[in-house]
Formats: C-alpha cells, structure tokens, sequence
C-alpha cells in the first residue's frame, strides 16, 4: 500500500467515534453548569453526562462521548476567552499535584493557537504528565501502582480518592479502547494532527484541574502527604552515542527527504515536519514525542505490505489488539506465521529499535516518555540526536523514489554507515560482554597491587611455599590446552599457556564475536542469566581482593597488624597468585559458553539442564569466594580448599565441553 493512497489510519468506527459522534449534538452547553465563579469544577454535573449500560451498569462509551460533546466545546470556548494572565490565576494552584504546572500552561498556549500538530503533542505530553501524577496518588493507597494506564483508571485505590463517577469521566477520554482512547491512537501514531479534535485537549486540561481541586479536599481530610516518585533518568550516555551530531545541514536534507520518501504517510508529514524543527529549537523532548509514533506509522505501513495484511494498517476495535511496535518486532504474527518485517528491515535496524524500545536494561524510550517517567525539562539531546538520525536513515532506506543521491551525499552517508553496522548494546548477550570486560579489567589492576617487601616476608614463619600455586596453575594449563583450539591463534603459547591465553587482549577479541541477539531461545538466556551472575561475582571478588590488598598493605606498613592478622595477610598475596589465573579462567569459559551454547540450543542440540547444573556450580564457587574474600572473613585458607575443588569439577566437565563446543562448530 503506497503511503499517498492512506488518507487515515483510524478505522470507519474508530474515526466516528473520535471525529463525528462528539459533534452530533449542537447544543450550546453553558459553562457555568459545571464552574463556579471562583473556578471550581462541579463534577457531578459532569458525570451526569456519563451513561451506563443497563446490561451490566457498565459504562456506554457512545452515548456518554455524544453527550460529552457539547460540555467539552464549551470548556474549550471558555479557555478561549481567558487571557494567560487570568488562567494562572485561576488555574495554576491546582496543577501543582502533577509536579509539572509548567506544561498545562503550555497546552493552554496550545489552545489559543490551535495548531493542529501542537494540539496532538499537547495531548501526549498532558495524558503521559497525568498518568504519572495519577500514579502518585494511587500510591497513598496501594503498593504496586499497575503498569497500563486503562488498569490504573480502573483501580479501586483511585476510586477511594476520586470517586468512581469521577473515573469513570476519565474513562470517557483516555485508558478504555471502547472510549476516545486519545491516548493510545496518538503515542501509537494512528492519528493525524487534524483528526484530534481541539476541545478534547481543552476537557483534559480542564478535568486535571478538577482533579486537583478533589486531591487537595482528600488530603486535608485523610492528612496525608502526596510524594512523587523520582523520575527516570538516562545513565551511560555514552552508551547511547551511535551517530554523529546532527548538523544543521543533515536537518534541511532530512526536509526534503521526509517529503519524498514512501516510509512517511502524507497524512502525518505535519508531525514530521514539527519534529525536526522542534530538534532544531532544542526541543529535543518534543522532538522525540512527536517522532516515535511515527516511526511506528511508517513501521506499521512497512509491516502490513511486508506480511500482506493491509487491514492492519488501521486502529483495531475495541475487540482486537492495535498492531503496534510489541507486534511488529515480534518473531511470529499472531496467527503463528513468520513475520516477515525483520528479514526485510535487516539485523542491525532490528537490534536499534530493540534496544531503544524492548530491551529491560535499554532506555526504552517510548514506554517510559509515555508513562511520564521521564523529566521533558531535561530530555537529553543525545538521546534525540539517535532517534532522529536512525528515523533518517530508514526513510533513505524505503522509499519508492530514487534516493541514491540523498544516500551517498556527505552528510547523510556517514549516518546510513553506523545504521548498517549496529550491534545490540542492551540485549543480556551485551550486557555479559560489557560485564567480562569490565571485570577483566579489575583483574588486570592486581599486578599493581602495593606488595609487601620480600625481606618482611621472610621473617614470617609458617607460610608454606608455592606448591598449591604450582598445582592450581598446572591444573589451569590442562584444561587450557584442552580449550585453545576454540581460541583465537594469534593468542596461544604451549610455552607458557597461562600467561598467553589469559589476557586481556583475548577477552577483547571473544567479546567482540559477532552473536545475533534476536529471539535468542529460551535455554541462552537462562544461561544467560547464571553466566551474568557468575561475572558479578567474579567481579566482586576482584574489587575485594583489591579493597583487602591495599588497607593491610597501610597495616603492615604502619606495623598494627597482630601476628594472625600478619600471617592472613601473607596468605592473601600467595593466594593472588592463582586467583588472578583462576578468575580470568572462567571469563574465559564464560566467553566461550556464550558463544557456544547460542549456536547449540540454536540447533537443538543437547539437553541443557545437565549443563547448567554445571554452570550453577561454577556459580556457587564464585559466591562461596565473594564470600571468603570479604576483607572482614579473610578465609584465605579456606579460599585454596575452595578453589582445588572447583577446577577439578572444571576439568572433569572439559569433555563435555568440548563435545558441546564441536556441536557449535
């Protein structure tokens, strides 16, 4: 389906109800039906409007919206007639609740200028700003606050502070898919900016303010205290750096592309346009809002033509799931089938928009701009600048015209390079790369440890030699050579194995194997999930060793260490000796798992319970040496027991390692 022939993405019922059936009646509604002078909300006269299904007393959706009509045009009428000035006045004292006064002052600009794309961005920001603030109040009752906005409306917590006649006015506009749901069909990008009417942004501005005027009345009456809960905050943004700065010149181009390319729907190109100005202005939060759901549009006109099912390019009924991007980046259609849009987006635009929506350990964008978490105020340009460029980068991808000249141009080249060559970064299989490193790293730091001098160890009586060292590191040699052939050449000397095999160098180049990340089977990511924990505490280890290394290094030195407290210590820095080979063994091995065990369970190989009882071993012994290493244990004899047993079962498992290894190969 060509994206000129889509004149609307809202289905013939759903498109009723949000463009027609308020505007059915033509009564000339009076305001001061439902406002006093001094501005307070009458909400009874409100849900008068509000009707119910004789069946089951549940709420009609179609006669409340027709009745609610009217009532909404003369609020929107009514806030047309105030100048700013008079609305913070009026209006301000009761929007403090939602901790963000600023964007309601902000929709009332909107909705003097009634700019189409304005009014839809408004009405994202106000819906995602008042679930948010619905959710702090819902926490003066309840504990678990409900993750979707139709169950938090639907909650007995806020019926208590509210009443449910009050909720059940909400309802009428946000959180029902049997309602406007203006929520929903803007943030999922089936709306375009001139089918969101005006008056319903103004109602929502108005029933926040109503809102507020019942929360004030139940906290003085209940004494309690409304807290907000802290937002969310973007960490690691170094993390998110995929493409360069955007450029003012990248942003013109960007222009003309959007205007060109069969990836937007012509119907939408106002939200494209705002957004890229709104990226220009440094209204990167803006920008990002607005962008989303129309990557989604474009994605969902892309995923209908891909899987043939151009009927899903419409808002579902109430009855039916939205196709929205959860399904479109899903391995199988709802009827079980393949879908098809991966193979034509490719792996590496797959994993960016996998990382940026899905992953738990991603920033997850949309759901958390959505749900309010975010502060707008403080809406990283980082984060943007990724969005917008990846967004770039797909509408030069598909299009029905020729865009060679856009692709290879100097500015829009370099963008179209990074886009093809992303690897996931917040997918478990990363997260575990990021973790081994991290920790190898740690380990590498040893050497520097301050060690005392050799003439104060020999006055030392009763510390035995090197003999288990000796052993430890024959037994690692073993199950090295046993392991090399897996390894890179360049990183193996029979001559010293040890030494040659376990460096940095050689976790930098098995870390960065390439592991397709998408739909990874069940049994690779429950190992994921021990091989993850095994890294943690190897990692621990590490920080303790090297917490423990240096304080009794100030002891000894300042000579207030006592005789035991002496010998422990020596203990430690002869049981360095084969820790830091043993750790870095089994970053090795859990490298080597990761690699190996994707390709297994990819085939169906082998059974994998056995295997990750072995995992689970190794697990227990990085725990039991967190433990050990405590620089208020100091079990360091205990920590050689310890360890003589855990690289036996090591050895002993290496057979079944490497059949699982030659499996993968």
């Amino acid at each position: 389906m060509a994206s000129d022939s889509v004149t609307t993405c809202l289905s013939p019922p759903v498109h009723y109800v949000i463009c027609e059936l308020g505007f059915e009646k033509k009564d000339i509604y009076d305001i001061n039906n439902i406002l006093s002078e001094n501005g307070e909300v009458f909400w009874q006269a409100i849900s008068e409007h509000v009707f119910y299904l004789e069946s089951d007393r549940s709420v009609d959706y179609i006669k409340s919206i027709r009745s609610l009509g009217p009532v909404c045009e003369s609020v929107n009428l009514y806030f047309k007639s105030l100048t700013k000035e008079q609305f913070v006045v009026q209006y301000m004292l009761w929007f403090n609740w939602t901790n963000y006064t600023e964007l309601f002052l902000e929709v009332f600009d909107v909705l003097q200028d009634t700019q189409t794309t304005g009014i839809a961005l408004g009405l994202m920001k106000l819906t995602s700003c008042l679930e948010r603030a619905l959710g702090d109040v819902y926490l003066l009752i309840g504990k678990d606050c409900p993750f979707l906005l139709r169950d938090l409306l639907a909650s007995e917590q806020l019926a208590v502070v509210f009443g449910q006649a009050v909720m059940n006015v909400l309802r009428v506009f946000i959180g029902s898919p049997y309602g406007l749901n203006l929520r929903n069909v803007l943030w999922h990008g089936f709306a375009s900016p001139q089918e969101i009417p005006v008056k319903y942004c103004a109602m929502l501005l108005f029933l926040t303010a109503g809102l507020g005027q019942l929360l004030q009345a139940y906290l003085l009456q209940t004494k309690c205290i409304l807290v907000h809960r802290p937002y969310v905050f973007f960490v690691s943004l170094e993390e998110l750096d995929i493409f360069p700065d955007l450029s003012h010149e990248t942003l013109s181009i960007a222009e003309q592309l959007v205007k060109l390319s069969s990836f937007v729907l012509k119907t939408m190109l106002p939200f494209w346009m705002a957004a890229l100005t709104a990226f220009k202005q440094s209204r990167y939060a803006d920008c990002v809002i607005l962008l989303l759901p129309q990557l989604e549009a474009g994605l969902r006109l892309l995923f209908t033509t891909t899987n043939n099912c151009p009927n899903r390019l419409l808002t579902a009924e109430p009855s039916a799931l939205y196709t929205t991007f959860d399904e479109m980046l899903a391995k199988h259609l709802d009827n079980e089938e393949l879908n098809q849009l991966p193979a034509v987006l490719e792996e590496p635009a797959m994993e960016f928009l996998w990382d940026f929506l899905n992953h738990q350990e991603g920033p997850r964008i949309r759901d958390r701009l959505s749900h309010g978490e975010i502060n707008l105020k403080a809406f990283p340009r980082e984060v943007a600048n990724q969005i917008v460029a990846f967004a770039i980068t797909l509408v030069c991808r598909f299009s029905d015209e020729d865009m060679f000249a856009f692709k290879e141009h100097t500015v829009i080249k370099p963008l179209m390079n990074c886009a093809s060559c992303y690897r996931s970064r917040f997918h478990p299989i990363s997260r575990l790369k990021k973790q081994v490193l991290e920790c190898t790293k740690s380990i590498h730091l040893w050497p520097e440890l301050p060690m005392v001098p050799e003439e104060h160890i020999q006055t030392i009586k009763g510390l035995e030699g090197n003999a288990e060292v000796n052993t430890f590191i024959f037994m690692i040699s073993e199950i090295i050579s046993q392991l090399q052939q897996y390894m890179p050449q360049n990183c193996y000397s029979s001559d010293d194995p040890v030494s040659s095999v376990l460096t940095e160098r050689l976790l930098i180049e098995l870390c960065d194997t390439h592991i397709c990340t998408l739909y990874s089977p069940r049994p690779v990511l429950e190992v994921l999930v021990v091989l993850r924990k095994i890294s943690t505490q190897c990692h621990q280890v590490s920080e303790q060793v090297i917490a423990s290394a240096g304080l009794r290094y100030k002891q000894w030195m300042n000579k207030t260490l006592r005789s035991r407290q002496r010998h422990n210590y020596l203990r430690m820095l002869n049981s360095i000796k084969f820790l830091s080979p043993v750790l870095r063994l089994i970053l090795v091995l859990i490298t080597l798992e990761l690699i190996n065990v994707h390709l297994v369970c990819k085939k169906n190989l082998f059974d994998y319970q056995q295997y990750l009882k072995f995992l689970k071993s190794v697990l227990q012994y990085t725990e039991n040496l967190v433990t050990y290493t405590n620089p208020e244990k100091n079990k360091w004899d205990e920590t050689v027991a310890l360890t003589n047993k855990a690289l036996i079962k090591i050895r002993k498992m290496s057979d079944r390692k490497l059949m699982l290894m030659q499996l993968a190969t």
